[in-house]
């Protein structure tokens, strides 16, 4: 799954949960940093542990992240603002 597909499954279950504000922060253009939530191979940007976007190592990887809308991450399970360890 690539990196767009996986912030549109994030948005899509946010909205699914009643998030009605999530699609009009993504709109403004309002993100933010998501730890813990990319699956391995889907992170965007280096990590700790590994040296670009789409390189995590496994899924749900504390030191990985996604741009999410604001308000969004610390809705979806396992998700962080801030690096997570493991």
């Amino acid at each position: 799954m690539n990196k767009s597909a996986l912030i549109a499954t994030a948005v899509a279950a946010a909205v699914g949960a009643g998030l009605a504000a999530a699609p009009a922060a993504a709109q403004k253009g309002e993100m933010e940093k998501c730890y813990g939530v990319a699956k391995a191979g889907g992170n965007d940007c280096q990590t700790a542990s590994s040296s670009c976007a789409g390189t995590s190592t496994a899924d749900n990887q504390g030191d990985a992240w996604l741009l999410v809308p604001k308000g969004v991450c610390e809705r979806l399970v396992g998700g962080s603002l801030s690096t997570k360890a493991g």
